[in-house]
């Protein structure tokens, strides 16, 4: 397996063939991450790829499930993912489904005939940060997409056949933000309607901007625990009309929980009200930072 660089892959994929394609992120500007920081955009060459691929087509024949990395490879041109499609059908006689990360503008690349094609050839989820549906928040994290243009990106792959899982960050308009942030967060996905949702707290990665920012005590709006808890239970309590599996399980999380929505959304917030009524949280700051520790 080719290892230049740290591979990340969402939790859901645990078991899945790994298989780079390309390498970072080509946007990778994002305040907030620091996952390819250092690392160039670009695709790899196809004979290196497919010296991957049968290597690990040998190691795991019946391998099932095949995760693309790195940070975006819908970023690629059509053709380039057909053929990448196609060598891992030929190689994998058992596959059942590809994902990959995906930016709202990538998917956007792509015509609703040309991701059904993908599709075709078992392409199956895309994981995509929202992150907010609040354009100040995105702006001001440097995301690339307005949330008007990642709804139009789910809506087009959905439309095309493909899962869309979708990451929100609570806290991360700070406390300027946090009302504009839970209602055009709310509003946006209650549109999608993502197959699958995934709540994480903002937290100071370092080495990126706002890490640096928290280590040299230039930030001060970071949600504390009490609020990234009512936070999730506000956001919660807004979707009203999205279809999607809510998971909160990572650990940047004040408290984990996990449901269906709509059908759940009482017992969840249920939950998070006995919590915030608890003295478990405190309200004088964000608590320790998981990757603080």
């Amino acid at each position: 397996m080719i290892e230049s660089h740290t591979m990340f892959r969402p939790p859901a994929e645990a078991y899945s063939l790994l298989l780079r394609v390309a390498n970072g992120c080509p946007w990778n500007r994002c305040r907030f991450c620091g996952m390819y920081k250092g690392v160039r955009y670009d695709a790899l060459p196809r004979e290196e790829w497919m010296a991957d691929l049968a290597e690990q087509s040998v190691v795991d024949p019946a391998a099932r499930r095949v995760f693309l990395a790195d940070g975006d490879v819908m970023h690629l041109p059509t053709e380039s993912l057909l053929d990448i499609l196609n060598a891992v059908n030929n190689a994998l006689p058992q596959l059942a489904r590809v994902g990959s990360y995906a930016n709202g503008a990538s998917i956007l690349k792509h015509s609703e005939v040309q991701l059904r094609q993908l599709r075709e050839l078992k392409l199956h989820t895309l994981y995509m940060g929202l992150e907010s549906g609040d354009d100040g928040v995105l702006r001001a994290a440097d995301k690339r997409e307005t949330g008007a243009e990642m709804l139009e990106a789910a809506l087009r792959a959905q439309a095309a056949g493909l899962r869309m899982s979708v990451m929100v960050l609570i806290g991360l308009g700070g406390r300027s933000r946090y009302d504009a942030h839970v209602r055009h967060t709310v509003d946006i996905l209650n549109r999608m309607k993502p197959r699958q949702l995934s709540f994480l707290r903002m937290i100071p990665v370092p080495n990126t901007p706002i890490g640096k920012e928290w280590d040299c005590g230039e930030r001060d709006d970071f949600l504390s625990e009490r609020e990234a808890v009512m936070q999730m239970r506000d956001l919660i309590d807004g979707l009203t009309e999205c279809t999607s599996v809510l998971t909160a399980n990572h650990v940047s999380n004040v408290v984990p929980i996990e449901g269906r929505l709509p059908k759940d959304r009482g017992r969840l917030t249920g939950m998070l009200d006995a919590v915030l009524s608890s003295d478990r949280l405190t309200s004088e700051g964000p608590g320790a930072f998981p990757l603080s520790l």
